[in-house]
């Protein structure tokens, strides 16, 4: 049977008024439908490009798959529809860990012959990059993919919400037309069953059974790509010192200390994208060679958003410093400059290279003014004729004022100062200084800020938020962090010109720069394939208390929304789950009963996980968690006959009914095989043997051999007596402990007294009194032992009576 995954489609969380009106993603092929909890991860676009807006080309956007309460539907129990969904709010997951994550859909196609259904073909594989195409990895630029009507996060005061898909767009799971028929689905642990059935619209049977097809849908797709386990992983450090970080802290200490967490965020972030950096060099196969290619540009975008976040939001940098965190933010991720420094650098005549303009233009655009003045000190050596004009150059840039975090003037200072030399510059361009090289009037007319000629290096820049930066520098150093809105969205007009439309990640940064918090968590939950991002930097925020506002109606707050969709996706993967612990731990309102319904649906493979499920479970009190853990395992244990460990479960759970039945079969193994088995966990059940009456029965059973072994003859007289008169014996097992007071009642001294062997003659005779006569003589050996054991016991009788009688007479 044929396979398919659909990869990077994402589970629904939309607005209210948005219709699922993306394209369905591309189809690649799978290996087995054996295979059904394995990733399969495919790829699109092409290699060599290193950004997110040419490797999701071919996506065309992300699917929502509408997971949680549906409607009952149609004929057939337990049958449900997926047209007009509504999205899960934190009140309650559904069964199986769907709390609303991403998600992953494979197609298995059915064994009858079926019409054919036309479908995207999966594009040719792209030819691997050769070592000049590769571009440094400080140079790609961040791009997230185009959303359309992608599902959206939840606003405040609405809840998550699909709409019914409208004619002519795109299925909630791609190859499935709930339009035409009735879908019916069943949940896992980690996936969900999606099945067309047999009944229209209107519930009538429409379709012979070669009509049907099974889809399975995954959530939470990234989690299974083994480079990105270092960010959940050690980002869940970060998270939890965090949570338990002093809260006494005020002011700038509390402050630095939140820089720092988001500072180590970032590094994490960082060091996952290096990693997968190398992992794209190293991979031979294109498709998996532009999966990496298309997170690292993911990677490279989410570091650029939380720098910037960092800046506005966390360190909330006044006017002045400002600036500079911004010429860092540029910086850092502008990074195409270094390659074309080491070009120019490496020639022979570097004032003679192609790029060596280009390279000081990037030097000034981004601030970085001794680096300029040093390349341009070697267009000077080279050519004395411009030594006047470098000079006046030079100085110009050597003296241009620029705030600095140590420095303790004032911005009317500072101003003035600007304003200074501003009009220094603007007096030697009128009197056409550089009027004789068109490179240097260029770069004058960039330190005065004229937009134009800034445009004009619009190649060199790359990006609208470059752009803004630069323009900032030489037109506004002494912005503040209020008025940034209006310099960023004019800033993205005249860079843009018309020519295209914002990307994802322009809208979440001017987002950002318009400081609407809550439209950058929004716009991150959109474009983003996963919820680590939004979940982290949330919660960061919360922490610096500037999320107190966004309050959900439907249950808990933003922070807890989105921590507790996160924490559900890693439940989803066989070891990360550990991780979504601790984030339901530091979830208030709803964190319990999620990690309550989650830790159930952990499968429980070996008895070293569920033992650690066990101590998850224990530390925080969830005593039906415990005992459901221990049941399951004790069965486990009774299926595979290892009696010791099913009863060891059975006790932990104080399961008495379960001890019972296991306690029998202990019983009835040690009438087949003549022992025990196990010996060490009986001979220990302590005070655990009072779960039950036979569990009772079955360690003191144990004693009287353990005591017989000893030659404590007397001892084990008395306690196999009272056994027998106890009643907690099993009535089928009495014949078996008369049978074991044969080698006492033969022994040279005598062990049981007159009135115990009368006991015994009486268990005998109660025993024998309950069968018909057709029962005694359809067992010759059970008949042979009726009458051994009465002779034994009249010899054992006649020697207690001439013993006592001679007692009494001395």
């Amino acid at each position: 049977m044929t396979a398919w995954l659909l990869a990077g489609s994402r589970v629904g969380r939309a607005n209210t008024d948005t219709a699922l009106s993306d394209p369905p993603a591309r189809l690649a092929p799978a290996a087995s439908t054996a295979a059904t909890g394995q990733q399969n991860d495919g790829g699109a676009g092409d290699p060599s490009c290193r950004s997110p807006r040419s490797a999701y080309g071919a996506r065309g956007g992300s699917v929502g798959v509408a997971l949680p309460h549906c409607r009952r539907s149609g004929p057939g129990r337990g049958r449900r529809r997926l047209t007009g969904l509504r999205g899960a709010g934190p009140r309650q997951p559904p069964p199986g860990g769907a709390g609303g994550g991403r998600s992953a859909a494979r197609v298995q196609r059915p064994r009858q012959p079926q019409p054919e259904r036309s479908s995207p073909s999966p594009s040719p594989a792209p030819a691997p990059e050769g070592p000049r195409q590769r571009r440094r990895f400080r140079g790609e630029r961040p791009r997230l993919p185009r959303t359309g009507g992608a599902p959206r996060a939840p606003s405040p005061g609405r809840a998550p919400r699909l709409g019914r898909r409208r004619r002519g767009e795109a299925p909630v799971v791609p190859g499935a037309d709930p339009a035409a028929r009735q879908l019916c689905f069943a949940w896992g642990p980690a996936e969900v069953l999606v099945c067309e059935t047999l009944f229209g619209r209107r519930g009538t049977g429409e379709g012979g059974p070669s009509a049907s097809r099974v889809f399975v849908v995954r959530k939470d797709q990234d989690i299974y790509i083994q480079t990105l386990r270092k960010l959940f992983n050690e980002s869940h450090g970060i998270f939890i010192g965090l949570q338990r970080s002093e809260e006494e802290l005020v002011g700038k200490s509390r402050k630095a200390q939140l820089v720092q967490v988001s500072k180590n965020y970032r590094s994490v972030i960082r060091a996952c994208m290096e990693d997968m950096h190398q992992a794209a060099f190293s991979a031979r196969d294109p498709a998996l060679q532009s999966q990496y290619s298309t997170q690292v540009s993911i990677l490279s975008a989410m570091e650029l958003i939380w720098n910037l976040c960092e800046i506005l939001f966390v360190e909330a940098a006044a006017a002045g410093p400002l600036l500079l965190r911004l010429l860092d933010w540029v910086r850092l991720h502008v990074c195409d400059v270094d390659n074309m420094v080491r070009e120019v650098l490496s020639s022979e005549n570097p004032s003679k290279h192609k790029l060596f303009w280009n390279v000081v233009d990037v030097f000034v655009l981004q601030g970085r003014m001794d680096e300029a003045r040093h390349l341009l000190s070697k267009e000077a050596s080279a050519n004395p004729t411009s030594v006047n004009m470098y000079k006046i150059l030079d100085d110009l840039m050597k003296k241009m004022p620029v705030p600095s975090l140590g420095n303790t003037q004032t911005l009317t200072e500072m101003e003035l100062k600007w304003q200074h030399w501003h009009e220094e510059c603007q007096r030697y361009l009128q009197d056409g200084t550089f009027a004789s090289n068109s490179h240097m009037e260029s770069i004058c007319k960039i330190l005065l800020g004229d937009e134009d000629a800034i445009l004009e290096k619009k190649e060199l820049m790359t990006t609208w938020y470059h752009f803004l930066v630069t323009r900032l520098l030489y037109s506004h150093p002494t912005v503040k962090p209020m008025e940034l809105r209006f310099y960023a969205q004019s800033s993205m007009d005249l860079f843009l010109g018309g020519e295209s439309s914002p990307e994802p990640l322009d809208t979440i940064l001017m987002a950002a720069f318009e400081f609407e918090m809550h439209q950058v968590i929004k716009e991150c939950s959109i474009a983003l394939s996963n919820w680590w991002f939004v979940a982290h930097l949330t919660d960061l925020l919360d922490h610096c208390k500037l999320l107190q506002s966004h309050n959900l109606y439907f249950g808990s707050n933003m922070r807890e929304f989105l921590l507790l969709e996160y924490a559900s996706g890693l439940f989803s993967h066989h070891s990360l789950w550990q991780l979504g612990v601790d984030y339901f731990d530091h979830c208030p309102e709803y964190g319990r009963v999620y990690l309550e319904l989650h830790i159930e649906r952990i499968p429980l493979n070996t008895e070293q996980k569920a033992l650690k499920v066990l101590r998850i479970c224990e530390q925080r009190q969830m005593h039906e968690q415990v005992r459901s853990i221990c049941k399951i395992m004790a069965m486990k244990a009774l299926r595979n006959n290892r009696l010791g460990s099913a009863l060891s479960w059975s006790i932990r759970a104080k399961d008495a009914a379960f001890a019972t039945l296991i306690s029998d079969r202990f019983l009835k193994d040690y009438c087949e095989r003549g022992c025990f088995s196990d010996l060490d966990l009986i001979d220990n059940l302590g005070p655990s043997m009072l779960l039950s009456d036979r569990l009772t029965f079955l360690g003191k059973y144990r004693e009287f051999h353990r005591l017989y072994g000893e030659k404590r003859f007397s001892e084990a007289a008395k306690l196999l007596l009272m056994l027998m008169t106890a009643h907690i014996a099993p009535c089928s097992f009495w014949m078996t402990l008369l049978t074991d007071a044969l080698p006492l009642l033969e022994q040279k001294e005598v062990v049981f007294s007159a009135e115990q062997t009368y006991e015994l003659m009486r268990c005998l005779e109660d025993l024998t009194a309950g069968k018909s006569d057709k029962q005694k003589f359809q067992d010759d050996v059970e008949t042979m032992k009726v009458e051994m054991l009465r002779l034994a016991l009249a010899r054992n009788l006649a020697r207690v009576i001439v013993k006592e009688g001679t007692l009494e007479g001395s």
